[in-house]
């Protein structure tokens, strides 16, 4: 299983970089990947966005659609990429500690 290493901590990842154990997610971890991606200070904004994902993982056990991730944030698309520059799946649900997603979100 491959692994990434970010400030000496140790994560087993997916071929595509996502936690292989949601698990093991909490906001340290979601510090150090949102770094490991090029965001050096997640802010207001970026928690609202992991918030909403890590609250419709554990309630339906899936990333939520970007639909409802701007209407419940109040953000278009648009700043969702600009918080994220890797998108609302690559950038934002492996900050949130998600499994890759099956389809949009």
């Amino acid at each position: 299983m491959p692994k990434i290493e970010i400030e000496n901590r140790v994560f087993e990842v997916d071929g595509d970089g996502f936690l292989s154990d949601p698990n093991l997610w909490d906001k340290d971890v979601a510090r150090l990947i949102a770094k490991y991606d090029g965001i050096e200070e997640m802010n207001e904004k970026h928690w609202a966005i992991v918030n909403i994902i890590r609250k419709n993982f554990e309630e339906k056990g899936m990333a939520p659609m970007i639909r409802t991730i701007c209407q419940e944030t109040g953000l278009r698309l648009r700043e969702i990429y600009e918080l994220f520059p890797l998108g609302p799946a690559r950038g934002a649900c492996r900050v949130a500690g998600l499994p890759k997603p099956d389809g949009c979100v």
